[in-house]
This record gives C-alpha cells, structure tokens and sequence, in this order.
C-alpha cells in the first residue's frame, strides 16, 4: 500500500473528479476546501478542477484546485496540505513556481485550520494577503 493511501481504506466522493478517491489527511483538506469555494464564495462546480497537471521547466506538476473564470482561464490557485504540514515559506514558494505557469489573479493556500488568501497587486508587482473571503463575483473583477 503506497503512503498516500488512507490505512482505513475509506474514500470520499470527489465532485471535481466525479469519482470516489482515497480519504487521505491532505484529500480531507481538500475536499473541506471544495466546499468552501461553492458554499461561501459561490463557485460553481463546473468552474473548478482539482488535481489538475501541468509542466514546469520540463518537469510535471500537479495543483490541488484551480478556480476559471467564464473564459476558461484560470483565476485562482489553492494548494492544500495536511493538517499537521506549517504553512510556511517553502509552501508558498511552491505555490508561486506553480503560478509561473498558471497567472492567476489569486493565490490560496491552507491545510485546513489555517488559510491565507492572497490577490495580485494592481501593478501586477507581486501579490498581498487579503482579509475575508471574496466571493467568484468578486475574483472575477
């Protein structure tokens, strides 16, 4: 059994994926957070993907939940991790090599008891945390 299955052998239903997954600490995280963008922040279902693969420097990654606006192009990244991981420099690192690529307004990052949320500058000279939850209507602007 590999390290990323749950030892319970439980599963979740991924509404993304549209398939049951295993219930592993950083899936638990993610799907909290999947409920999180269509019940607060009104994201529809169909404007959200969750392990959604790309290249970097020739070499393949993988973001957690990427957010689209109604051009199909993506506006948010959220990079979940396991509880027990900090939220750290290296994490958000991670998450701005991905956005190398991706060029999304807005950049999530949380495992599950801490969120940070942050949007890029008007400048476009960086990002800036943000207090608050904005809404899809409002990642949009």
């Amino acid at each position: 059994m590999s390290n990323f299955a749950p030892m319970d052998g439980k599963t979740i239903w991924d509404p993304l994926r549209r398939k049951e997954v295993a219930l592993t600490p950083e899936e638990r995280v993610r799907q909290w957070f999947i409920n999180i963008l269509k019940t607060y922040m009104q994201v529809p279902l169909h404007m959200m993907r969750s392990e959604v693969s790309f290249n970097l420097g020739g070499k393949a990654f993988r973001a957690d939940i990427l957010v689209y606006d109604r051009k199909a192009s993506p506006v948010a990244i959220i990079e979940c991790k396991r509880p027990e991981v900090e939220i750290d420099k290296s994490v958000l690192d991670q998450t701005i090599r991905y956005n190398m690529v991706l060029n999304v307004r807005y950049i999530i990052i949380t495992n599950g008891s801490r969120t940070f949320i942050s949007r890029k500058k008007e400048d476009g000279s960086g990002y800036a945390f943000i207090e608050g939850i904005p809404s899809y209507e409002d990642m949009l602007k």
